[in-house]
């Protein structure tokens, strides 16, 4: 899940940020309108967090534009405007849920969580295939049984591959869902997680690379989960699993 802060108080939105990637949830910061609109039209969010007084274009104006888009991004307004008024005229903007400051992390994970879930309707609370078992919620993961541990960015992109149900994930959409705005297009990193994920999950492979073009989850895979797709994205200098 890739989130859209938009919060003009630096400490807040670097703490906000950094507690949703414990929770594997890539999140970029928009600190006033003007970058919320630039972000927004250039990357593809699950979600967005407003505050409502940004400088540049509030948030009442960036919530206006996200629905006249038509991109369906759910939007959380979180916002120290905490009367009935207020909260009634955030929905009426076309805001998804409210919540106001200040707040516990976990509420606010919880509320992201439900967002994205109502969002993707298709996509079922657990996810499931070949006896590999994903808990998006509890942020779990079995195969046959038998706990997997994973980092954060290796649940995230085995979650982004599952929620495909079978269809190929380019390395560049793995690096937009999984990581950040500050992600180098040309780091090694989505390899290097793809094929650390595949060790964890072990023999047979689950996970297929489709040369040239990315990966996805097959049952059928094999012993020879086959050669890396390429590109920058996949075979650059640096870039490290989290």
């Amino acid at each position: 899940m890739r989130v859209l802060i938009v919060e003009d108080e630096p400490y807040l939105a670097e703490a906000v940020r950094d507690g949703l990637r414990l929770e594997a949830i890539a999140a970029d910061i928009a600190g006033d309108g003007d970058t919320a609109l630039e972000l927004l039209a250039v990357n593809s969010y699950d979600l967005a967090v407003l505050d409502r007084d940004v400088p540049g274009p509030s948030g009442d104006e960036i919530a206006r534009w996200i629905v006249a888009s038509g991109s369906g991004i759910p939007i959380l307004m979180l916002t120290a405007a905490d009367r009935i008024d207020d909260k009634a005229s955030g929905f009426g903007l076309g805001a998804d849920d409210y919540l106001t400051k200040p707040f516990e992390l976990r509420e606010l994970v919880l509320r992201l969580r439900a967002l994205d879930r109502r969002r993707a309707h298709a996509r079922p609370p657990v996810l499931e295939i070949a006896g590999l078992r994903l808990d998006p919620f509890r942020r779990e993961v079995f195969r046959d049984g038998r706990y997997v541990a994973l980092t954060r960015k290796q649940f995230a992109v085995l979650e982004v591959l599952l929620t495909a149900k079978g269809g190929v994930v380019s390395a560049e959409e793995l690096l937009e869902r999984a990581w950040d705005a500050n992600a180098d297009p040309f780091t090694n990193a989505v390899r290097i997680t793809v094929s650390a994920l595949r060790k964890r999950l072990g023999e047979p492979w689950l996970i297929a690379t489709v040369p040239g073009v990315g990966y996805r989850i097959d049952p059928d895979a094999g012993a020879d989960p086959g050669a890396d797709p390429g590109g920058g994205l996949g075979g650059g200098p640096g870039g490290t699993d989290e």
